[in-house]
């Protein structure tokens, strides 16, 4: 049975995100890969109402009780179709640092749909799904710092492994990739990545892009913070801010390197179902905590009224 592909992209028509899409694909198809491609701006997405119907389904009842958008708009059409695939292909175009709204939209409604919880009930069967992720702007990584951190962070829900990265950098115009074969090339070598990674078992399948790609040597993030303590006292001077490894800096032959803490620097990794699974104790803990309480509910009951009785001018 051949693997399937699907191409997620959140660009314009015959954009730049588009193209590198269909190159990446037409990889995968060569080596055999179904393929599947949709373009968001062609589906009815809605924002998240912020309501946590899911969560509460799933943290109180144990129940998959879905979004209460489901039958609003195009989600969970395009979720359905996206479990049946074995590997993706997301790319958006980046505005002001982080990528397009309405991939950050569809992703954000993905925690209706979390993996983890749908397969421990049997809703889904497990699945080791992979993704490569592109996004393209105009400038160079200046400007585009925090895109492909952004995509990352969207993949955890739904527990698509990223094995592969592209940030095509000064490409303003419509078609602008055209022009720069060595990003057509890229997107190219991004699906053989993928087929390859589906090639193997799913305990080896790991990192197949640039070995130096990013600060982080596990998830390939740009991204670092200064630790703090977290809800449960766990404790890291330096975390990764995509997959939640922590660990120190070091300096070596004069360069600065980010060394992952051999001990417990994985306990809270993100890309993992264990990891995930102590950020559900974490809302287990405060959404839980604040539902099976009844005197926060009085409390909320008593001064809410303030702030509905609070009028301002708008627009």
């Amino acid at each position: 049975m051949a693997f399937k592909v699907m191409g997620v992209c959140g660009g314009r028509r015959d954009g730049n995100s588009e193209i590198l899409t269909k190159e990446a694909l037409l990889a995968c198809q060569e080596l055999g890969a179904e393929i599947t491609y949709v373009n968001l701006n062609d589906y009815k997405i809605l924002d998240c109402t912020g309501c946590t119907h899911c969560t509460q389904g799933m943290f109180m009842k144990g129940e998959n009780v879905g979004c209460v958008l489901k039958n609003a708009d195009d989600k969970d059409k395009l979720m359905q179709a996206m479990f049946e695939n074995d590997a993706f292909i997301f790319a958006a175009p980046t505005y002001d640092l982080q990528v397009s709204a309405n991939f950050t939209r569809f992703m954000q409604r993905s925690l209706a749909y979390e993996t983890a919880f749908l397969e421990k009930i049997g809703a889904i069967k497990p699945k080791h799904r992979i993704a490569g992720l592109i996004t393209t702007g105009g400038s160079t990584r200046a400007w585009m710092s925090m895109s492909l951190e952004n995509m990352q962070a969207a993949m955890f829900t739904c527990d698509f492994n990223v094995i592969d990265m592209i940030l095509a950098t000064r490409v303003p115009a419509k078609g602008h990739v055209l022009t720069r074969p060595e990003l057509i090339e890229r997107a190219h070598k991004m699906g053989e990545n993928i087929m390859r990674s589906l090639s193997k078992d799913p305990k080896d399948r790991g990192w197949e892009g640039d070995p130096d790609f990013g600060w982080c040597p596990h998830c390939h993030s740009n991204s670092l913070s200064l630790g703090e303590p977290q809800w449960d006292g766990t404790y890291y001077k330096v975390e990764c801010q995509v997959c939640g490894c922590g660990g120190v800096l070091k300096e070596e032959d004069g360069k600065w390197k980010f060394v992952i803490d051999p001990e417990n620097g994985h306990l809270k990794d993100r890309t993992t179902v264990a990891g995930r699974g102590l950020h559900l104790d974490e809302i287990g803990t405060t959404e839980g905590g604040f539902y099976r309480d009844p005197h926060n509910f009085e409390i909320v009951k008593e001064k809410m009224p303030r702030y509905k009785e609070m009028k301002y001018k708008t627009v």
